[in-house]
């Protein structure tokens, strides 16, 4: 239990009936009390109180582009007025100028020919993603997945999550993943360098291919078991790890040669947090199916969904019926998902982010130099991790990490004369890494107001 103070009386009240009325189900207790929001706007959000925290995970990635960012606002509010709603079996314009902009744009990049299918989150978007593998594959239900690797908690998508914490009171999953350890090149074995390691994880994976006794392939016929290879090309929930470049160049070449599909998964790092649309992009493979989610809209009315190849969802073989959502393809998240589009294609948005990522990079290198817990920073664009450790910079420290949240979210650090909170996101295989997606709006400024706020958190906790 923290000394997290309880902003107002009246937020007394309301957790005194949110104790007897809300389900605990969600993470709102991971810290206690918890803390009630009532305005944001920009990088910030601000407390009941009015106190002001400066937000570096802005909603696991969802809200890219700032919260209450005045020009997707404004499409979602200019929507309402005109067609704020239609049943998913109904066509409207923006759902075909959405599907156009992705399809177009996956054809610039992949070559491929494909089409969107919507639904209203990642979670479910991975559920039609599995219907159409399965579909693709004659039924077979046997996915590969990563070590470390989150892709949602609904049944299907917990099957192939490799937290067994997110199955363990369901029930039994006959159908879960294979999971293949990740390219973790800080926590991997020492002497090799990142693309060293990358290689020899794509070989390891490659033997279960060697002979019918490694259990997924049938030689004699040259079929595999297993129908799709899921995969965050820089995982999230797991600690934003980011493989080797050459990883997924040379994984593709195996799944290619036993005919397994590659899903890529950028629910949370898809819309420009690594400085691409896409961060697949950044490693020269064609990907087979894309889920999506998270910043399509930033956060307004959820909206996410999948683009798949011609070959897999076309209407031959994906009939109308092969899956369905009540609030799927929504005006008003198709609306701001068309607007966003509109808003990164007007600069080179994807450049502006790599720089101030680099910016925050740079900091964060500074941070580890005059801190020996931080034992590893990377990073993305602004996809970026600090990995807090005990003092030998490796052995996981979860305690001082979860203490450094908790006095985040006291909302006393005192910047300049200012008195501030810090948001932080806690990831990783160990639960000891601050997993940092700071609006690509953040200016400069903010940057570094972000690293001097970590670096009174950094000190707290040497001293604590």
């Amino acid at each position: 239990m923290s000394d997290i103070r309880i902003a107002t009386a009246e937020d007394q009240i309301l957790l005194e009936k949110e104790a007897k009325y809300c389900s605990y189900g969600d993470t709102v207790h991971y810290i206690e009390p918890p803390r009630i929001f009532s305005r944001c706007e920009g990088s910030y959000v601000w407390d009941t109180s009015d106190q002001a925290y400066l937000d570096l995970q802005m909603w696991y990635s969802a809200v890219n582009f700032g919260y209450a960012n005045p020009r997707l606002n404004n499409a979602l509010k200019q929507q309402i007025d005109t067609l704020p709603q239609i049943a998913s079996q109904y066509l409207h314009k923006g759902k075909i100028e959405l599907s156009e902009m992705i399809a177009v744009d996956a054809k610039k990049k992949f070559g491929l020919d494909g089409r969107v299918h919507f639904n209203v989150g990642g979670s479910q978007s991975v559920e039609d993603s599995l219907k159409v593998v399965r579909n693709a594959t004659n039924g077979k239900s046997l996915m590969f997945a990563f070590e470390g690797g989150y892709h949602g908690r609904t049944l299907g998508a917990s099957s192939i999550t490799s937290s067994y914490r997110y199955r363990r009171r369901y029930g039994h999953f006959g159908e879960r993943a294979q999971f293949i350890p990740f390219p973790y090149h800080f926590r991997g074995p020492k002497g090799m360098t990142k693309e060293e390691y990358g290689s020899h994880c794509v070989k390891q994976f490659a033997r279960l291919f060697e002979t019918e006794y490694n259990g997924v392939w049938d030689p004699k016929v040259g079929q595999s078991e297993y129908a799709a290879f899921y995969a965050e090309p820089i995982q999230g929930t797991g600690g934003y790890v980011i493989p080797p470049m050459n990883f997924y160049s040379e994984l593709k070449q195996v799944l290619d040669q036993h005919g397994i599909l590659l899903v890529v998964d950028e629910i949370q790092m898809g819309f420009y947090r690594t400085g691409k649309l896409w961060s697949i992009e950044h490693f020269d493979v064609q990907p087979d199916v894309i889920v999506f989610g998270k910043a399509l809209t930033n956060g307004l009315n959820p909206l996410g969904g999948i683009w798949a190849r011609e070959e897999l969802i076309n209407p031959g073989v994906f009939p109308p019926g092969s899956t369905h959502s009540t609030f799927a393809s929504n005006p008003l998240g198709t609306a701001v998902g068309l607007e966003m589009f509109k808003m990164t294609s007007e600069i080179d948005y994807g450049a502006m982010v790599m720089e101030k990522g680099k910016y925050f990079l740079e900091g964060l290198k500074d941070l580890q130099k005059r801190y020996p817990i931080i034992g590893d920073v990377d990073g993305l664009g602004l996809a970026l991790r600090c990995e807090i450790c005990t003092t030998d910079g490796f052995t996981p420290d979860k305690a001082t990490l979860d203490f450094m949240v908790e006095e985040g979210m006291k909302g006393d650090i005192e910047i300049d004369g200012q008195r501030l909170g810090l948001i932080l996101d806690v990831g990783g295989y160990y639960k000891n890494v601050i997993t940092l997606a700071p609006s690509l709006e953040i200016s400069y400024a903010e940057i570094d107001l972000g690293i001097a706020l970590l670096d009174r958190l950094l000190d707290r906790a040497m001293k604590r």
